[in-house]
Protein backbone atom coordinates (compact mmCIF):
# COMPACT_ATOMS: atom_id res chain seq x y z
CA UNK A 1 0.00 0.00 0.00
CA UNK A 2 2.80 2.59 1.08
CA UNK A 3 4.46 1.80 -2.23
CA UNK A 4 1.23 2.25 -4.16
CA UNK A 5 0.88 5.32 -2.59
CA UNK A 6 4.66 6.77 -3.32
CA UNK A 7 4.48 5.57 -6.79
CA UNK A 8 0.82 7.35 -7.43
CA UNK A 9 2.43 10.67 -5.78
CA UNK A 10 5.12 10.20 -8.39
CA UNK A 11 3.34 10.31 -11.15
CA UNK A 12 1.18 12.99 -9.90
CA UNK A 13 3.91 15.21 -9.16
CA UNK A 14 5.42 14.42 -12.53
CA UNK A 15 2.66 15.10 -14.68
CA UNK A 16 1.58 18.57 -12.57
CA UNK A 17 4.61 19.69 -13.57
CA UNK A 18 4.81 18.80 -16.88
CA UNK A 19 1.43 20.27 -17.60
CA UNK A 20 3.37 23.70 -16.83
CA UNK A 21 6.60 23.30 -18.45
CA UNK A 22 7.64 24.17 -22.05
CA UNK A 23 9.32 22.02 -24.42
CA UNK A 24 12.10 24.21 -25.98
CA UNK A 25 13.08 21.68 -28.86
CA UNK A 26 16.80 21.47 -30.11
CA UNK A 27 17.61 20.76 -33.81
CA UNK A 28 21.06 18.59 -33.99
CA UNK A 29 22.81 21.58 -35.20
CA UNK A 30 22.13 23.08 -32.28
CA UNK A 31 25.17 23.24 -29.43
CA UNK A 32 23.27 24.58 -26.21
CA UNK A 33 26.08 26.62 -24.38
CA UNK A 34 24.30 28.94 -21.75
CA UNK A 35 20.84 28.74 -20.04
CA UNK A 36 19.44 31.54 -17.94
CA UNK A 37 23.42 32.34 -17.11
CA UNK A 38 24.14 29.27 -16.42
CA UNK A 39 26.24 26.73 -18.39
CA UNK A 40 24.60 23.65 -19.63
CA UNK A 41 26.56 20.37 -19.80
CA UNK A 42 27.13 18.54 -22.89
CA UNK A 43 26.75 15.12 -21.42
CA UNK A 44 23.31 16.27 -19.77
CA UNK A 45 21.63 17.04 -23.52
CA UNK A 46 23.92 14.57 -25.00
CA UNK A 47 21.04 12.38 -27.43
CA UNK A 48 18.26 14.94 -26.02
CA UNK A 49 16.03 16.38 -28.78
CA UNK A 50 14.03 19.07 -26.01
CA UNK A 51 14.75 20.57 -22.61
CA UNK A 52 11.63 21.42 -20.68
CA UNK A 53 11.30 24.97 -19.43
CA UNK A 54 9.61 26.52 -16.62
CA UNK A 55 6.79 28.86 -17.72
CA UNK A 56 8.41 32.34 -17.81
CA UNK A 57 11.18 34.31 -18.97
CA UNK A 58 14.34 32.42 -20.43
CA UNK A 59 17.54 33.15 -21.87
CA UNK A 60 19.41 30.93 -24.08
CA UNK A 61 22.85 31.32 -25.72
CA UNK A 62 23.65 29.25 -28.11
CA UNK A 63 25.60 28.34 -31.66
CA UNK A 64 25.20 26.31 -34.81
CA UNK A 65 27.40 23.51 -35.81
CA UNK A 66 27.33 21.56 -38.91
CA UNK A 67 29.38 20.44 -41.62
CA UNK A 68 29.47 23.36 -44.58
CA UNK A 69 30.67 22.26 -48.65
CA UNK A 70 33.87 25.26 -49.03
CA UNK A 71 34.95 26.86 -52.56
CA UNK A 72 35.98 23.49 -53.78
CA UNK A 73 32.62 21.00 -52.43
CA UNK A 74 34.41 19.74 -49.62
CA UNK A 75 32.37 19.44 -46.52
CA UNK A 76 34.48 21.61 -43.29
CA UNK A 77 33.48 21.87 -39.78
CA UNK A 78 31.95 25.05 -39.48
CA UNK A 79 30.66 26.89 -36.19
CA UNK A 80 28.75 29.91 -36.08
CA UNK A 81 29.09 32.94 -33.40
CA UNK A 82 27.30 32.40 -30.50
CA UNK A 83 23.80 33.48 -30.24
CA UNK A 84 21.62 34.69 -27.44
CA UNK A 85 17.90 34.89 -27.54
CA UNK A 86 15.48 36.20 -24.74
CA UNK A 87 11.73 34.91 -25.04
CA UNK A 88 9.01 34.30 -22.72
CA UNK A 89 7.56 30.44 -22.24
CA UNK A 90 3.64 30.22 -21.94
CA UNK A 91 3.09 27.93 -24.31
CA UNK A 92 3.35 23.96 -24.81
CA UNK A 93 6.74 24.11 -26.86
CA UNK A 94 9.31 26.53 -28.43
CA UNK A 95 11.11 25.55 -31.36
CA UNK A 96 14.38 27.38 -32.80
CA UNK A 97 14.06 28.06 -36.65
CA UNK A 98 17.35 28.38 -37.88
CA UNK A 99 17.82 29.03 -42.44
CA UNK A 100 19.52 25.83 -44.25
CA UNK A 101 22.91 27.01 -44.49
CA UNK A 102 24.87 24.50 -46.94
CA UNK A 103 28.08 26.79 -47.70
CA UNK A 104 30.85 28.33 -45.86
CA UNK A 105 29.63 31.71 -47.81
CA UNK A 106 26.13 31.12 -46.16
CA UNK A 107 27.49 30.81 -43.14
CA UNK A 108 30.09 33.67 -43.09
CA UNK A 109 26.68 35.65 -44.36
CA UNK A 110 24.66 34.39 -41.46
CA UNK A 111 27.23 35.32 -38.90
CA UNK A 112 27.95 39.08 -40.46
CA UNK A 113 23.45 39.15 -40.56
CA UNK A 114 22.17 36.57 -38.11
CA UNK A 115 18.59 35.58 -38.50
CA UNK A 116 16.67 33.06 -36.88
CA UNK A 117 12.89 33.16 -35.09
CA UNK A 118 11.03 30.56 -32.80
CA UNK A 119 7.50 29.22 -33.32
CA UNK A 120 5.48 27.79 -30.70
CA UNK A 121 3.63 24.10 -31.34
CA UNK A 122 0.80 26.11 -33.82
CA UNK A 123 3.99 27.49 -35.80
CA UNK A 124 3.06 30.96 -34.72
CA UNK A 125 6.17 33.27 -34.67
CA UNK A 126 7.59 33.55 -30.29
CA UNK A 127 8.37 37.10 -30.00
CA UNK A 128 11.93 37.59 -28.54
CA UNK A 129 14.92 39.68 -28.35
CA UNK A 130 17.90 38.48 -30.29
CA UNK A 131 22.09 39.38 -30.13
CA UNK A 132 25.00 37.67 -30.18
CA UNK A 133 28.09 37.59 -28.02
CA UNK A 134 31.27 39.02 -28.85
CA UNK A 135 33.82 36.83 -27.41
CA UNK A 136 36.71 34.90 -28.28
CA UNK A 137 36.01 30.91 -28.79
CA UNK A 138 37.98 29.64 -25.62
CA UNK A 139 36.02 31.97 -23.17
CA UNK A 140 34.17 31.06 -20.68
CA UNK A 141 30.63 31.36 -21.82
CA UNK A 142 28.92 31.79 -18.39
CA UNK A 143 31.13 34.43 -16.90
CA UNK A 144 30.13 36.21 -20.74
CA UNK A 145 26.87 36.10 -19.88
CA UNK A 146 27.23 37.36 -16.37
CA UNK A 147 28.70 40.25 -17.97
CA UNK A 148 26.47 40.50 -20.75
CA UNK A 149 23.43 40.70 -18.83
CA UNK A 150 24.72 43.38 -16.90
CA UNK A 151 25.44 45.64 -19.94
CA UNK A 152 21.76 46.92 -20.55
CA UNK A 153 21.79 45.00 -24.11
CA UNK A 154 19.22 44.03 -26.58
CA UNK A 155 18.70 41.05 -24.79
CA UNK A 156 20.25 41.43 -21.39
CA UNK A 157 18.27 39.74 -18.23
CA UNK A 158 19.89 41.72 -15.27
CA UNK A 159 18.20 38.78 -12.70
CA UNK A 160 19.98 36.16 -13.91
CA UNK A 161 23.58 37.86 -13.49
CA UNK A 162 22.95 38.44 -9.97
CA UNK A 163 21.78 35.32 -9.75
CA UNK A 164 24.75 33.82 -10.92
CA UNK A 165 26.78 36.49 -8.48
CA UNK A 166 25.06 35.31 -5.81
CA UNK A 167 26.93 31.78 -5.68
CA UNK A 168 24.59 29.68 -7.13
CA UNK A 169 26.02 26.41 -9.45
CA UNK A 170 26.12 25.77 -12.67
CA UNK A 171 23.58 23.02 -14.16
CA UNK A 172 26.08 20.52 -14.66
CA UNK A 173 26.97 20.87 -10.89
CA UNK A 174 23.39 20.34 -9.95
CA UNK A 175 23.42 16.91 -11.19
CA UNK A 176 25.29 16.08 -7.90
CA UNK A 177 22.40 17.98 -6.11
CA UNK A 178 19.88 15.48 -7.90
CA UNK A 179 21.86 13.05 -6.17
CA UNK A 180 22.57 14.11 -3.09
CA UNK A 181 18.94 15.04 -2.68
CA UNK A 182 17.64 12.00 -3.84
CA UNK A 183 19.94 9.39 -2.40
CA UNK A 184 20.44 8.56 -6.08
CA UNK A 185 23.36 7.79 -8.45
CA UNK A 186 24.50 10.21 -11.85
CA UNK A 187 23.86 8.12 -14.57
CA UNK A 188 23.75 8.26 -18.25
CA UNK A 189 20.10 7.39 -17.55
CA UNK A 190 19.04 9.87 -15.79
CA UNK A 191 20.86 12.90 -17.36
CA UNK A 192 17.27 14.32 -18.46
CA UNK A 193 15.82 13.91 -14.86
CA UNK A 194 18.53 15.93 -13.79
CA UNK A 195 18.36 18.40 -16.42
CA UNK A 196 14.65 18.70 -15.79
CA UNK A 197 15.42 19.04 -11.38
CA UNK A 198 17.52 21.61 -12.07
CA UNK A 199 15.05 24.32 -14.01
CA UNK A 200 11.63 23.37 -10.97
CA UNK A 201 11.42 25.44 -8.27
CA UNK A 202 12.67 24.00 -4.63
CA UNK A 203 9.54 23.23 -3.48
CA UNK A 204 8.96 20.95 -6.89
CA UNK A 205 12.48 19.32 -5.97
CA UNK A 206 12.08 18.63 -2.07
CA UNK A 207 8.68 16.40 -3.06
CA UNK A 208 10.64 14.67 -5.43
CA UNK A 209 13.09 13.65 -2.98
CA UNK A 210 10.87 12.83 -0.78
CA UNK A 211 8.95 10.76 -2.59
CA UNK A 212 12.35 9.23 -3.73
CA UNK A 213 13.20 8.28 -0.72
CA UNK A 214 10.00 6.70 0.50
CA UNK A 215 10.14 4.60 -2.75
CA UNK A 216 13.48 2.78 -1.86
CA UNK A 217 12.64 2.43 1.71
CA UNK A 218 9.92 0.28 0.85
Amino acid sequence: MKLRLVITGLFTLLATVATQATTLKLAPDIDLLVLDGRKISGSLLKGADGLELERGQHQVLFRMEKNLKNSSQTLIPWISNPLIVTFNAQVRSISITLPALTTVQQGMAFNTHPEFHLYDEHHQLIESQQDHLMTAKDENFEQAMVAYNMQGNVASVPRFARSHTAGSSSVGNRALDFAQDTGSTVTSGSRVLQLWYDQVDSATRQRLAMLLRALRAT
